[in-house]
C-alpha cells in the first residue's frame, strides 16, 4: 500500500478485511501515521519512500492511493516488477501518463485497475440492473453532475496545484461522474467534447471546506492554478449526448450534492445524492397504463471501495488478466484531456484528434 491519505486508509481497510490478503508493507511520508496504520494492521514492513516498498521481494500487488503526479511512476515501476496494480482515480494526469501505464499492464501481462468507487453504490448498481433489464429503452442523454458550494481540497497544496494534480474538479470529481454516467449508458463512444473552465472563486482564497478567506500559497509555494468549476458537453456516437458540470466552489445552496440523470426511450431515472446520502436516492420514471409513474426503489449504502478491493482480488486470483489493463480508465483520461484542450482552445475537440 503506497498513500496514507483518505484513500489509502480506505483501502487498507478494505484489504485487511480480505481472507486472500497479507498486507505486508505501507508506504508514505507522514512518519506518525505510517507507524500507527502499521501497528494498527500488523503491517511488518514499513517505508516512507514508495521506491523502496516496490523493491521489496515476495509482493504480488500494489495499491497506489497517492497524489495523481505519482499514479504513473508508481504503476510503471509495480508493472516492470511483475506485480498487479489498483490505482486510485484518475488514472493518470495525461493521455500519455495513462497510455504508458496501459502498455506496461499489457507488456507485463499483469492488472492495472482504477477505483471508480462510485458505480459501486447500491442506488448505481440497482439502475444499472433495471437498465441491462431494458427498462430505459435507448439512452440518448443524459446530465451528470457534481458541485460544492465550498469544497476545495487542501487549499494551496497538491490539489490546486496544476502540475502534481492535472487540474481541478474535472480531473477530481468530473472523473467520478462521467465514470457513473459512461458506466450506466453501457459504455458509449464519445466523439466529441466541447468544455469551459473557470477559476473565480479559487484564485481569491474563496471557497475552502471552512468557507473562509484562507492564503493560496502554502510552503509548497502553489498557487491556485486550476479551475474552480467546468462544464461539458459530449457528444457520442448514434446521436447521443452527454452533459458534465462539476465544482468545488460556486455561490449555490450549501452541499456537496452529485448525481445523474438519464433520458430513455422506454423511461427515464435520476439519481440526487446530498451530501452522501444513500437513503431515498434514487427515482425512475415510466409509464403504468398510459398514466406517467414514479418508483422509488429502496437501494441500500453499496460497498463503495471495498467491493473495488474485492473485485480487484478476485481478478488477480482468477489468473484471467489480459482484459484487465487499464483501458476503461484510459477512455476516461482521454475524455478529461479534451474537455481541458477545449476549453483552452475556445472550441469544440474531436476524441479521433
Amino acid at each position: 500500500m503506497v498513500g496514507l491519505g483518505f484513500a489509502g486508509r480506505t483501502a487498507l481497510e478494505a484489504f485487511s478485511e480480505s481472507p486472500d490478503v497479507e498486507v505486508v508493507a505501507l508506504a508514505g511520508l507522514e512518519t506518525d501515521i505510517l507507524k500507527s496504520l502499521g501497528a494498527e494492521h500488523s503491517v511488518p514492513n514499513l517505508f516512507e519512500k514508495w521506491e523502496d516498498l516496490i523493491a521489496l521481494d515476495g509482493l504480488d500487488a500494489v495499491s497506489i492511493g497517492t497524489p495523481t503526479q505519482l499514479h504513473a511512476p508508481i504503476a510503471l515501476a509495480a508493472l516492470d516488477r511483475g506485480l498487479h496494480v489498483l490505482c486510485e482515480k484518475p488514472l493518470a494526469r495525461t493521455v500519455a501518463e495513462g497510455t504508458a501505464m496501459v502498455e506496461a499492464s499489457k507488456k507485463a501481462g499483469r492488472v492495472l485497475k482504477v477505483v471508480f468507487n462510485h458505480r459501486e453504490r447500491g442506488d448505481v448498481a440497482t439502475l444499472k440492473h433495471q437498465i441491462d433489464e431494458g427498462l430505459l429503452g435507448r439512452i440518448y442523454y443524459a446530465k451528470a453532475h457534481w458541485m460544492r458550494r465550498n469544497g476545495i481540497p487542501g487549499m494551496g497544496g497538491w490539489f490546486t496545484n496544476r502540475e502534481l494534480s492535472g487540474g481541478g474538479p474535472l480531473i477530481d470529481l468530473g472523473v467520478h461522474i462521467l465514470d457513473m454516467a459512461l458506466h450506466l449508458m453501457n459504455e458509449p463512444t464519445v466523439t466529441t467534447v466541447s468544455a469551459n473552465t473557470f477559476a473565480e472563486l479559487g484564485p481569491r482564497g474563496r471557497g475552502s471546506v471552512s468557507s473562509v478567506i484562507r492564503p493560496t500559497v502554502d510552503t509548497l509555494g502553489a498557487k491556485f492554478e486550476v479551475e474552480d468549476l467546468a462544464t461539458a458537453y459530449l457528444r457520442l456516437e448514434g446521436g447521443g449526448a452527454l452533459q458534465l458540470e462539476t465544482s468545488w466552489a460556486t455561490y449555490r445552496a450549501p452541499g456537496d450534492n452529485f448525481g445523474i440523470e438519464l433520458f430513455g426511450t422506454e423511461g427515464g431515472a435520476k439519481i440526487d445524492v446530498q451530501n452522501y446520502t444513500n437513503t431515498d436516492t434514487l427515482k425512475i420514471f415510466t409509464d403504468v397504463g398510459g398514466i406517467p409513474a414514479e418508483v422509488r426503489p429502496a437501494t441500500g449504502a453499496g460497498l463503495g471501495h471495498r467491493a473495488v478491493v474485492s473485485e480487484f482480488v478476485a481478478i488477480v486470483l482468477s489468473g484471467d488478466w489480459a482484459a484487465h489493463n487499464g483501458s476503461e480508465a484510459l477512455t476516461r483520461t482521454r475524455i478529461i484531456d479534451a474537455a481541458y484542450a477545449s476549453a483552452q482552445a475556445g472550441r469544440e475537440v474531436v476524441l479521433d484528434d
